[in-house]
């Protein structure tokens, strides 16, 4: 007999939330029944066209909840919700720790001008450093007025980590698949028929980039590069439990945000049948695990409070996902690389992408998902992989003030004409221009890209170097200056006299955090451009580099250096902020969330990241600049 499961399984989780619009994405164990949503006082009786549901197993159905009406929501003032349902009633009142002291619902404020976020990328679940998400909590736990709330979290990428999971997470993803009676699926040209055929035991783990994951047949881009010959179409150096079936990825995000599975799921410490070092990996993975599961009521909490946005990066797919138009043709030109990417996507589809703007997938993606989950079957699935494979609307804006623009900087690449091993860059043309035409007769606005557009110099020339080498996916050269088109396409929006004169630029994805002010040399009105990189939430670069990295990047691209006149980017002038008011340190390995609050004329007036333990690192202007 099947174990007893909660209803809710993971959420609530607040989405695309604004004055005319309420999104609310949850998943249950059974199916809800004549669903009623509260809005403070407001009642409204929920339509099959407000109800987008999804069968993700016989025991995981997700339901995305969208309202859009005229004046639905009240501006900058509280509203609790309830979802109630003819059968199980209040959805959320037995839920232990969803709300804040002295509150009897989950609440929620609109507030279109943003005058403070949060946002933050690289949420690695067995990474040894805290998850900052659970201060985020504690923040918005000590003051939860309206003028105090963040507008929004942005979370701009790898919200998940498909090809770097734990040996102890991919056993519990196993037990998960086996409690929600996930589907299983068929495989073409890998050792497996079907996903039913994966062993999840403990001595099956940190196997699969050996026996498992399928490998390219093209030579490498130089002679001097002979890994590049027959290596893992999934290049990232971590992938011996890289996910591959869409069961796999359902259970991993519902894990990422469930306290109640784990609940569930007895994850024992010490396993046989491992080699001595996955053995020590195991137990090492097994303690940050229990460290991650521990925080996670708070992160529901956050989640369900505060409205969030979401876009994907890599990871959320698979490491150096089209970093060159080669590895494109490795990777889909194989089935079984293509049916995990094509996974990945689908998960991302569901779990993420659809909350950010579901009015956009309403007419294709919605209707061909929904029809696959209820009934899955080999055509179907391949049919949806190709159509979301295709589909350029992933990016998306947000009608607030500064407005909010969030780049698709994966499925639009400009590949190289040259060589196609090297990289191709974040946007093409037909995207950058689309860019633009949004820009135009904005005097403000916030731009979301998960790689930095202004990056760190020493790093972006050792991957330009390696790519010399042909060496590109060896060490992730993905930058905005790596293709020649995108860069000099991308800097001249910046200095085209009629877009914004304040430019806010959020990014994530290095697992380091920096600020920087940028103008525009010998121009009397530069606009005013601000690069704020907060990442890792639950990650870090190696330690012991980025000291060398920071130390090294200041004595060769300083503010003065003459170095920078041989750069792309040599008509901006970049001035490094100062964490702390630290006369050389310009880069903080601390995981944490970026905490910005805004000026009226949409300049950040502080910015700050928020560290695990509650910390803050303040990056203060430099010397003789005013905010």
């Amino acid at each position: 007999m099947a174990p007893a499961l909660p209803l809710l399984l993971a959420g609530p989780i607040l989405r695309h939330c604004d004055q005319e619009n309420f999104t609310l994405w949850l998943v249950t164990s059974a199916p809800l029944h004549d669903l009623d949503l509260y809005l403070g006082a407001e009642k409204s009786h929920l339509s099959q066209e407000e109800i987008h549901y999804f069968k993700l197993g016989e025991r995981a159905h997700q339901y995305l909840i969208h309202l859009n009406r005229l004046e639905l929501n009240p501006l900058n003032t509280s509203v609790d919700y309830r979802l109630i349902d003819s059968v199980h009633g209040d959805l959320f009142s037995a839920v232990d720790g969803l709300t804040y002291l002295n509150q009897t619902h989950p609440q929620f404020v609109i507030k279109p001008e943003i005058d403070k976020l949060l946002h933050g990328s690289c949420r690695n679940a067995h990474h040894h450093s805290g998850d900052a998400l659970v201060a985020c909590d504690t923040l918005l736990e000590q003051d939860l007025s309206e003028t105090a709330r963040p507008a929004l979290l942005m979370l701009s990428g790898d919200q998940v980590y498909v090809d770097d999971v734990a040996g102890p997470m991919l056993f519990a993803i196993g037990k998960t698949i086996e409690l929600l009676q996930l589907d299983d699926e068929h495989f073409q040209q890998t050792s497996l028929i079907n996903s039913k055929q994966i062993s999840y035991h403990p001595a099956a783990m940190y196997q699969r980039h050996k026996n498992l994951l399928p490998r390219t047949e093209y030579p490498a881009g130089s002679a001097l590069v002979r890994w590049y010959i027959n290596h893992p179409i999934f290049t990232s150096s971590i992938a011996e439990n890289h996910l591959t079936s869409l069961a796999e990825i359902t259970a991993l995000y519902l894990l990422y945000w469930s306290p109640e599975l784990w609940q569930l799921i007895d994850i024992p410490k010490h396993v046989s049948g491992l080699s001595a070092p996955n053995s020590s990996r195991w137990q090492r993975e097994w303690t940050h695990l229990l460290e991650f599961k521990a925080g996670l009521t708070q992160v529901r909490r956050l989640l369900a409070h505060l409205p969030t946005y979401m876009i994907f990066d890599d990871h959320d797919i698979t490491d150096d996902w089209n970093l060159t138009a080669k590895w494109e043709q490795a990777a889909y030109g194989h089935p079984f690389s293509k049916r995990i990417i094509g996974n990945a996507l689908i998960g991302y589809a569901l779990f993420q992408g659809i909350g950010n703007q579901p009015e956009k997938f309403k007419s294709e993606i919605i209707p061909k998902l929904t029809t696959f989950l209820a009934s899955p079957d080999e055509p179907q699935h391949d049919a949806l992989i190709d159509t979301l494979l295709t589909f350029e609307r992933w990016h998306y804006s947000l009608n607030t003030s500064p407005k909010l623009v969030v780049l698709d900087t994966r499925t639009q690449r400009w590949r190289s004409e040259s060589n196609l091993a090297k990289p191709s860059g974040l946007m093409d043309w037909e995207a950058l221009m689309e860019l633009q035409q949004q820009l135009v007769g904005q005097d403000k606005v916030i731009i979301v890209s998960a790689a930095p557009i202004f990056g760190v110099k020493l790093i972006e020339a050792v991957q330009g170097i390696a790519t010399f080498f042909g060496a590109s996916l060896l060490v992730d050269a993905e930058n905005w200056m790596a293709h020649p088109g995108t860069a000099n396409t991308l800097l001249s929006i910046f200095q085209h006299r009629k877009t914004p004169q304040q430019f806010v630029i959020l990014s994530g994805d290095v697992h380091y955090s920096f600020a920087y002010d940028i103008g525009i040399r010998f121009r009397s009105m530069s606009p005013k451009i601000y690069q704020i990189t907060s990442s890792g939430i639950k990650n870090q670069f190696p330690e012991k580099l980025l000291p060398v990295f920071d130390k090294l990047n200041g004595w060769l691209y300083g503010h003065f250096s003459p170095l920078n006149f041989f750069t792309k980017r040599k008509r901006m002038s970049i001035r490094g902020r100062r964490p702390n008011g630290h006369r050389s340190q310009r880069l903080i390995n601390k995981s944490g969330v970026g905490l910005v609050t805004f000026s009226a004329n949409g300049a950040p007036k502080q910015i700050s990241v928020l560290h695990a333990d509650n910390s803050q690192t303040q990056f203060n202007p430099p010397r003789n600049c005013k905010e």
